[in-house]
């Protein structure tokens, strides 16, 4: 359990000092998902055996990457950016 917050806030240190780079930070939330996950996981395991939430988020999960990685594809293509600092000026 200790060990699943330690990556959580670590997760959430790689977001903030690496937040300038797109796909960079789209790799911090995803760490920070997984985190998460195990962190639910674990406390569903023992207190209610339920495991039908855990499933759910596991794809919202997945559809947020999605959408993440769908929007750095459009950004390099339309662009040629991937930057966070210049999506001022898009």
């Amino acid at each position: 359990m200790i060990l699943s917050f330690m990556i959580f806030f670590s997760g959430l240190l790689s977001l903030v000092l690496v937040r300038k780079h797109y796909l960079m930070s789209l790799l911090s939330l995803e760490y920070l998902l997984l985190s998460i996950y195990f962190l639910m996981y674990f406390y569903f395991i023992f207190f209610f055996n339920d495991f039908y939430f855990i499933i759910v988020f596991l794809v919202m999960g997945v559809c947020e990457g999605v959408l993440g990685l769908s929007l750095i594809v459009f950004l390099a293509r339309k662009f040629s950016l991937d930057f966070i600092n210049s999506l001022s000026c898009v």
